[in-house]
């Protein structure tokens, strides 16, 4: 495997708005269709997305949430998410933020944390667990949605993520499948 950095997604979401055809693909939509039931039924108040590519979950949720902070590493994928929940604004706002890092506000109801894991070194998956565990209020749904196999641009494999992010937070966790397919899981877990 050859990690993909922060430049390589720069550059993929400058050369196509929709490059893993989040928006269309129907594979995609059903990976949507798992996070939201894996939230539950709406409103919900202040909800976390780390990592929102370019924004094909954001505009889902945004629908739902009372407060969504959809965050996202590169430029071009924060104008993407930006047009994505513009509908939704200002009670949804895409913010350009890196993780590990300082999270936009101190507490969330939900946090949705799809399609990042396997991007991140070991330490930096460490650190980003800890910070959504202490930024998660007790009772809050955390959404966990990644594929179960590898591909040649992750810095870890795919298979044992979930389990070591929720062992690296330092919090004790329940957890249900929501749905899951040879390709990918969405597992949501409260304290």
């Amino acid at each position: 495997m050859r990690p993909i950095g922060l430049a390589g997604f720069e550059a993929t979401f400058a050369a196509d708005p929709d490059p893993w055809r989040t928006f269309r693909d129907r594979d995609e939509a059903a990976k949507r269709r798992a996070i939201l039931t894996g939230i539950g039924p709406g409103p919900w108040g202040r909800v976390l997305e780390l990592a929102a590519g370019n924004g094909s979950n954001s505009a889902a949720m945004a629908a739902r949430a009372l407060r969504l902070d959809a965050t996202e590493a590169t430029a071009n994928g924060t104008r993407l998410v930006r047009a994505a929940v513009a509908d939704h604004a200002p009670r949804a706002r895409a913010i350009r933020l890196a993780v590990p890092a300082r999270l936009p506000r101190p507490r969330y109801d939900v946090v949705v944390v799809a399609e990042l894991l396997y991007y991140l070194s070991p330490r930096a998956m460490r650190q980003v667990a800890r910070d959504v565990a202490a930024a998660l209020r007790p009772g809050g749904v955390l959404v966990l949605a990644h594929h179960r196999i590898d591909f040649h641009d992750f810095a870890q494999h795919a298979a044992p993520l979930h389990r070591a992010f929720l062992a690296q937070s330092g919090v004790d966790w329940q957890c249900r499948m929501v749905r899951r397919n040879r390709r990918w899981r969405v597992e949501t877990c409260r304290r």
